[in-house]
């Protein structure tokens, strides 16, 4: 949920929208198409203050993530109590929350004061102010670097030195998402009901080349994995969870029609307890630390 949102960093540079990479310079339309389905300007906020006026919401209502999806970030290290684990983008503290349920300490690391102050306090998670481009930690301080939901806002390049200058000799990085079905009825709609206030499809997170990373030079051994979850919702909590998007205004009309279209949507799919299911697949993509070239 944060680092710049600047496209260009680098000779060649990957769209963290699109997915591809393109020469220094080139304009991506499908970033200005997800510029304009924000109703934004050029004058639009950062993103590491894009979720200010959302942080509670997200912390209420945004999906956690599945056990099998941290067992497989986990595999393979040390015994997670003797694990130092750098979470950036760390957002409401959700993912870190989950790390350190294992027992192991967790950086948390996030530019974004609403979000850090909306987190939920842990003994083992220390809350820090970075961003994925300049974290602020020390040079080979953790094990593992994770960052759930957030890999899109970063400058990636840049973000995945600064990962392999913080992390230790065969370190890991993991990059997660949680990434809605388009198959599932009540998940279909819930898109369809976003598209209806702006008039397209919003612009998918998540949907990337994940060998472009090796290709930086400062990770190797792309792994990808899927995982299925569904996370039940209330009306109230889908609601929520609509709110909770950065692209969805606080209050208006469109607002109100969105919500309406909700409630409809969560009536007619909700089980005898009130609950309706967003099914999403959650992608997590490992890679390893290659040693710096000296």
């Amino acid at each position: 949920m944060q680092g710049s949102s600047a496209h260009r960093a680098a000779e060649w540079r990957r769209c963290p929208t699109r997915g591809s990479s393109a020469p220094l310079g080139t304009v991506c339309s499908l970033c200005t198409r997800a510029r304009t389905l924000s109703h934004v300007s050029s004058s639009e906020p950062p993103s590491t203050v894009r979720f200010s006026d959302r942080a509670a919401d997200y912390a209420r209502y945004r999906p956690s993530y599945p056990p099998a999806a941290i067992d497989a970030i986990l595999a393979g290290l040390a015994a997670p109590e003797s694990l130092t684990v750098a979470d950036v983008g760390a957002g409401t503290g959700i993912f870190a929350r989950l790390l350190a349920e294992r027992g192991a300490r967790v950086l948390a690391v996030e530019p974004n004061a609403a979000m850090r102050d909306a987190a939920q306090p842990h003994s083992r998670v220390e809350w820090s102010d970075g961003t994925g481009e300049a974290t602020g930690l020390a040079p080979q301080c953790c094990d593992l670097v994770t960052v759930a939901q957030a890999f899109h806002w970063f400058d990636q390049p840049i973000a995945l030195r600064e990962f392999q200058r913080i992390l230790r000799g065969g370190g890991r990085l993991a990059v997660v998402w949680n990434r809605r079905s388009r198959d599932d009825a009540f998940t279909l709609g819930y898109r369809h009901a976003l598209e209806a206030i702006d008039g397209e499809a919003p612009v998918e997170r998540g949907e990337f080349d994940p060998t472009s990373v090796p290709r930086t030079g400062t990770f190797s051994g792309t792994r990808v994995l899927q995982f299925a979850f569904a996370h039940p919702l209330t009306a109230d909590d889908l609601l929520g969870r609509a709110l909770s998007t950065s692209t969805v205004p606080r209050e208006g009309p469109r607002t109100e029609k969105l919500l309406g279209i909700l409630r409809d949507l969560h009536a007619r799919h909700a089980d005898p307890e009130g609950r309706a299911a967003m099914v999403y697949t959650t992608m997590v993509y490992l890679w390893d630390r290659v040693d710096p070239v000296r």
